[in-house]
């Protein structure tokens, strides 16, 4: 295995082999290979337009940028400041009805 001071080590071609996907991996690449993934993220996208989650990020953000000057925030910057609040503020009733598609789609999958 090799490694570096600033990533975790890389497993070699056999240990790659040997590994057994895990249950999220699994999970990923079902969504991926039926188009379920892209149709969530859709979903998500327009819920989240819906409620004013998108709005209310894009205020952040803006806020942020007239804060800290215009010139002197980078795009890594935003994300490491507006990606907490973001995620603490997604509507609970948006994170349910996406639980339930996806629990949907894994029995739906899992019967056939």
């Amino acid at each position: 295995m090799r490694s570096s001071i600033n990533r975790p080590p890389t497993p070699g071609a056999d240990e790659e082999r040997d590994k057994e996907p895990s249950l999220e991996e699994v999970i990923n690449i079902k969504l991926v290979e039926s188009g379920e993934k892209e149709k969530l993220m859709e979903l998500l996208r327009e819920r989240l337009v819906e409620c004013g989650w998108r709005d209310e990020m894009k205020a952040l953000c803006r806020a942020y940028a007239r804060k800290k000057g215009r010139n002197n925030v980078t795009v890594d910057d935003l994300i490491h400041v507006i990606t907490p609040k973001g995620r603490a503020s997604v509507p609970d009733s948006v994170k349910a009805e996406l639980l339930h598609r996806i629990r949907s789609f894994l029995m739906s999958t899992s019967l056939r």
